[in-house]
């Protein structure tokens, strides 16, 4: 009996697109020409009677007749690939590739995930740093943690800024809340106790403040949320991110500001680091984990997402 199947060449370039909802982004992660993707999805569309797309300006959307053969083409292709990673050896083995910001790549997320891999050792988690804005729809990343504003939130004025941006293209995109973005000042155990005493905000400028590229901003901020005028005086030294304004606080080169959450990560290795004020201040914008809908799905994904949450979910009453 002849199968009644459309040509196997439209499938990739049909299942690509309708993931990222671009032709040009199906194009690029598949090596082809804009056209020749549009020629294979018009030959599928012809093959089918149906139309699979709505053409829109920059990007194309999925008909009821798209999602649902989208739907079954998308499981067809996983477990044809599931099957291949079998023959070829690999079964069950699956790549996961996370897009972190660099001081929660190293100093939350990577300390754990050796729990991780002892608990699914067929998932493969691989994680690239980046401050900057994540397109989900065509990047390798599948899941993405970042700080920011959540699109259509309220947050009131006054609040401590966030320079960085979460992406720039949000639709299909899934947003999980993970933690509050609490900055506090901290200083070395050691230097403190050689110096001047910290009771109040205005304090801090008793000591040179460590700046940090990542959010140049997140002293003056945090000063004026306090009613303080910051002093135009500056570290000589200004460090890339948060993690290194840590080290070089601890180092005594002066007070640094970061957030609570990397501050109690330091407090459960040692004593060494000291946050003389309390966290009460919160930025305008919350850390997330980013997905997009198109992959939310995948098994590997959905167990990382569940646990990752877990991980947040049981560290949340330490924030405030």
């Amino acid at each position: 009996m002849r199968r009644t199947l459309p040509p196997l060449t439209t499938l990739r370039p049909f299942e690509s697109a309708a993931r990222l909802g671009s032709f040009s982004a199906a194009a690029e992660e598949l090596a082809l020409t804009q056209g020749a993707v549009s020629l294979q999805i018009r030959n599928l569309e012809d093959f089918l009677g149906r139309k699979l797309f709505e053409r829109k300006v920059r990007k194309v959307v999925l008909t009821d007749d798209g999602r649902e053969y989208y739907d079954t083409c998308r499981r067809a292709l996983e477990e044809l690939e599931r099957v291949t990673r079998r023959m070829q050896g690999q079964d069950g083995h699956t790549i996961v590739t996370v897009s972190a910001l660099p001081t929660i790549a190293t100093m939350w997320l990577m300390p754990k995930l050796s729990d991780f891999s002892s608990t699914y050792p067929d998932i493969e988690v691989r994680v690239v740093t980046s401050i900057a804005p994540v397109d989900l729809r065509g990047s390798d990343a599948d899941i993405a943690l970042r700080v920011g504003r959540l699109p259509g939130k309220h947050y009131p004025r006054g609040l401590p800024g966030i320079d960085l941006v979460m992406t720039e293209h949000w639709e299909g995109v899934v947003a999980d809340y993970l933690f509050d973005d609490v900055l506090v000042p901290v200083i070395s155990r050691k230097l403190l106790d050689q110096g001047a005493r910290i009771e109040q905000p205005r304090d801090v400028l008793k000591y040179s403040l460590i700046h940090t590229a990542s959010r140049r901003n997140a002293w003056r901020d945090w000063l004026r949320a306090h009613d303080v005028p910051e002093e135009k005086h500056r570290s000589p030294v200004e460090y890339g991110h948060f993690f290194m304004a840590a080290k070089a606080a601890l180092d005594c080169k002066g007070i640094a500001i970061i957030p609570y959450k990397l501050f109690e990560t330091y407090r459960h290795r040692s004593n060494d680091l000291l946050a003389p004020l309390a966290p009460d201040v919160p930025s305008a914008g919350e850390y997330y984990m980013l997905t997009h809908e198109s992959r939310i799905d995948s098994p590997a994904i959905r167990i990382l997402r569940k646990w990752i949450l877990l991980m947040a979910d049981a560290e949340r009453p330490l924030t405030t």
